[in-house]
């Protein structure tokens, strides 16, 4: 019987036959490049597969019928793209910085010893959710009362249950940020709306839509895939506590069971790119105007650059996963999302002695002739102390 926390290859086959996968999204067809070395090319050749074109098509599934605004810098390439990206970076650096990790160790923390009383709780929306919402604050350096309202959009901004898009729900997200903007011009107060409000790109103020841009990124990019990232962390740790339990104090070892565990769940499954001409990708034909998709959770299986690339191994001592993209368009929250794991494991295992897992409900992508497990819609679990 399988494990919980066991995430099996949905693309072994395609990716060792022909490198490649198909998938019919909304009538916009996806081939899915799902070889490591594949993936790499595309994603570096921008010229080629460009992320800069029709707003919502370099998702998947697509977000173009209910999105108009351009995430920034996620959806520009360069020369702009590097503008842009300069703009943020340093904010979204902070993470690596002590005082934000004492921050955010208090949040966990908290998070921890509140569930510390045997219990049930669904973990995706009682633990992960949470303690996702609040770490946003420190990223945002908002106040931490408006993780409530963010808590309250459930786990993910742009789909409802059983609903892959849902753009009433998006509205929500876009009204909400542009009373936040509107906040932040008449009372700047240190926060992101408030630096973005006083940053200049190419000698102008930034605009509402490409501060808007930024910030709808920031919410979407970063909701789901961590929420996935900490549940899936949970399971594994609840199955395979022995194992995880020999990385006490070992801060080497924790750093490196976090890359693992990442390149092992791959949170975000896809993006894609779209083709600025007729091109080739392992030998079939993409036509201009078509996409393509970077399938990093088929790269990451990759049995050519990653030994045993089934199992979960804290001592693999190369692992040059894709999880967090590729080349100019690796993930910005990368830096908090590392910090955030590498603190929640080792407060797990100051803190907790074992976790009960109960019944659980897979999220299970459908992907035209690919099914792939990302993580879980429940999973009710019972945690004890030490």
């Amino acid at each position: 019987m399988m494990k919980k926390s066991e995430f099996p290859d949905a693309f072994e086959d395609a990716r060792k036959s022909k490198g490649l996968g198909y998938m019919n999204d909304q009538d916009d067809p996806v081939q899915m490049v799902m070889r490591f070395r594949d993936l790499r090319k595309c994603a570096h050749d921008w010229k080629t597969f460009t992320s800069a074109g029709e707003v919502g098509r370099t998702v998947v599934p697509s977000e173009a019928s209910i999105r108009e605004t351009r995430q920034i810098p996620f959806e520009v390439d360069p020369p702009e793209h590097r503008g842009y990206r300069q703009l943020v970076e340093n904010w979204f650096r902070r993470p690596s910085q002590p005082e934000y990790k004492a921050r955010l160790k208090v949040i966990i923390d908290e998070m921890i010893d509140h569930v510390l009383d045997g219990k049930e709780i669904d973990v995706v929306s009682e633990f992960a959710l949470p303690i996702q919402s609040r770490a946003l604050t420190l990223l945002l350096n908002s106040r931490y009362e408006e993780s409530e309202v963010w808590i309250g959009w459930g786990t993910h901004v742009f789909r409802s249950e059983g609903e892959a898009l849902d753009g009433d729900k998006a509205a929500l997200l876009y009204d909400y940020i542009d009373d936040e903007i509107e906040r932040a011009r008449k009372n700047p107060c240190g926060d992101l709306y408030s630096v973005l409000l006083e940053s200049e790109i190419d000698g102008r103020p930034l605009t509402k839509e490409e501060i808007k841009g930024v910030m709808i990124l920031t919410f979407a990019g970063g909701r789901d895939t961590v929420i996935n990232t900490i549940t899936n962390t949970i399971a594994y740790f609840a199955e395979n506590f022995e194992k995880v339990k020999s990385l006490k104090g070992d801060e080497n070892g924790i750093a490196r069971a976090v890359e693992e565990l990442i390149r092992y769940f791959s949170p975000l499954t896809q993006l894609a790119r779209v083709a600025t001409e007729d091109t080739e990708v392992c030998g079939s034909k993409v036509p201009e105007d078509t996409r393509i998709s970077l399938c990093y959770a088929a790269a990451n299986r990759d049995e050519t650059v990653f030994e045993c690339p089934n199992e979960v191994k804290f001592d693999r001592k190369v692992n040059p996963h894709v999880a967090f993209g590729f080349s100019i368009h690796n993930c910005l929250g990368s830096t908090h999302a590392r910090a955030l794991m590498n603190i929640l494991i080792p407060s797990l295992l100051e803190k907790i002695g074992r976790i009960q897992l109960n019944e659980a409900e897979e999220n299970i992508e459908e992907l035209g002739e690919f099914t792939r497990k990302v993580g879980f819609h429940k999973l009710n679990a019972q945690f004890y102390p030490a």
